[in-house]
């Protein structure tokens, strides 16, 4: 199992502590655990199905028996499911927000800031052009050309 790096509030990367990575190690037999449990069932109920002496009776039985653990197994993963949105949904909310927020602090700020050089910049200069583009022309008016 890889070692997970975990990020805190402030961006600083540190290792998990001793008791989250017993938990993920429990977590993990527990599941291992598990589906060799569940594939040991299902073994012996093949092998209980081929016995010739099972009649219809017993085959329904095994049968409503695979339809339980399936359900459980569907229910588990269900229950995964869930946690799984619960943890994004959180992460969402507490560290993706955030990012949006400043980013739009930051869009603002520099609409502002493009807005201000625009008027007391850009705007000037482009007046002066047109000023100097009507002199020009009315000095041209004014001097006839040489022929």
């Amino acid at each position: 199992m890889e070692n997970e790096i975990i990020v805190t509030e402030n961006n600083t990367e540190t290792d998990p502590t001793p008791e989250e990575m017993k938990s993920q190690t429990g977590v993990l037999i527990g599941i291992g655990i598990g589906t060799v449990v569940l594939i040991a069932l299902v073994v012996v109920s093949v092998i209980f199905l081929l016995n010739p002496t099972t009649d219809t009776a017993r085959f329904r039985d095994v049968f409503i028996i695979f339809m339980a653990l399936e359900s459980i197994v569907i229910g588990l993963a269900l229950i995964i499911l869930i946690i799984q949105i619960a943890r994004l949904i959180n992460l969402l909310q507490n560290e993706i927000k955030p990012i949006i927020n400043s980013t739009n602090e930051t869009v603002s700020t520099l609409r502002g800031t493009t807005q201000f050089l625009s008027d007391n910049l850009v705007e000037p200069v482009i007046k002066l052009n047109e000023y100097l583009a009507g002199l020009g022309h009315l000095a041209r008016f004014i001097k006839p050309k040489k022929k």
